[in-house]
């Protein structure tokens, strides 16, 4: 890989002329300029984002704040910072990822006090989100992937979990069910506003009661084992139940193992819908799950492309608010009713 040095070399000239060059903090000639210029491109040489920032005092760096505590970096959320990071790239900028809770407020002011980024992106965003306090506060640009209640005129963009709900329940009842449950995410997340678990619960509520039908739903920790113990409690209780929506891809091996034990076929006896999912998890199941897939690439290239414009200055005014559904990808878990 060609260096500065190299440069140089072919160029006739100081190391320090090239960096004079490229960052524009000193004058040079413009014969000098464009002598360095054609060396670059004879050795494909390409400066690092932060040289090229310098002389407008910009690194080209945006950083994506994603914290998972409990889940960790799955299939979805690989989604989202491989589609922000392409379109970070194709308008040359390079994507950092910054792995911050929701309260670490403390942490995200020292990051961007170093001018390590020109703006964030924020995911796994909760109802209150303090680090979109802190960003409004400091005046900080940055875009949302995600919904604040208190989010006044900022735009943003995110999965519309009410409709996600509808079409599962919608789904189902069209199947013949009316034996429904949810398992959602965890009890804690749920308690600390995290949005998916919140609006996910309140939307699936929401739509079962439109239907007059029994509401019956579950927090549960992300793991196979929690999900096991879940749904075989779920299922004594409930005895009559003919299908389950989940939102906690983690948990369904364990949920897939505790309806099997039970001497319930899939899809046969019993129908299995994965809510807000990568297909790629979906197709590792046995069977394959019907799911509701996110439409993750497309929110992290919005979720990037919104605050680029912002950077950029191209737009004059507040950025769009999108809600975008998931899709229904029917495949081997789900059938019509058992009797």
């Amino acid at each position: 890989m060609p260096t500065m040095i190299d440069v140089a070399k072919r160029a006739g000239v100081a190391v320090s002329t090239v960096s004079y060059a490229i960052n524009g903090t000193r004058p040079i000639s413009e014969e000098t300029r464009q002598r360095i210029f054609a060396a670059m491109e004879d050795l494909d040489y390409k400066p690092n984002a932060l040289a090229r920032g310098l002389a407008g005092k910009r690194s080209r760096i945006i950083a994506l704040l994603c914290a998972a505590p409990d889940r960790g970096l799955g299939f979805t959320e690989l989604g989202f910072i491989t589609s922000a990071a392409d379109t970070a790239r194709e308008n040359e900028y390079n994507l950092l990822l910054w792995s911050l809770d929701a309260n670490q407020t403390d942490e995200l002011r020292q990051l961007i006090q170093q001018g390590l980024a020109d703006g964030v992106i924020v995911m796994e965003v909760h109802l209150h989100d303090e680090r979109v306090d802190l960003l409004n506060e400091l005046e900080f640009p940055f875009s949302i992937i995600g919904r604040c209640d208190d989010l006044q005129n900022h735009g943003y963009v995110d999965i519309d979990f009410h409709q996600t709900a509808y079409d599962a329940v919608r789904y189902l009842i069209e199947l013949g069910h009316t034996q429904i449950a949810l398992i959602n995410q965890s009890q804690r997340q749920f308690e600390a506003g995290y949005g998916p678990a919140v609006r996910m619960q309140h939307g699936f509520e929401a739509v079962m009661h439109s239907y007059d039908l029994p509401i019956l739903t579950r927090f549960c920790p992300v793991t196979p084992q929690e999900g096991y113990r879940v749904c075989c409690e779920l299922v004594a209780e409930n005895p009559d139940l003919t299908s389950m929506v989940v939102m906690n891809e983690r948990a369904i091996p364990g949920i897939i193992q505790a309806i099997t034990e039970y001497g319930w076929r899939i899809p046969e006896d019993f129908s299995l819908l994965s809510l807000v999912s990568s297909p790629n998890v979906a197709q590792m199941s046995i069977p394959p799950l019907t799911s509701l897939d996110s439409p993750n690439t497309e929110l992290g290239r919005l979720g990037a492309e919104q605050l680029i414009q912002q950077l950029e200055a191209v737009a004059d005014h507040p950025p769009p608010r999108k809600l975008l559904p998931c899709y229904l990808n029917v495949r081997g878990s789900t059938g019509p009713a058992r009797a």
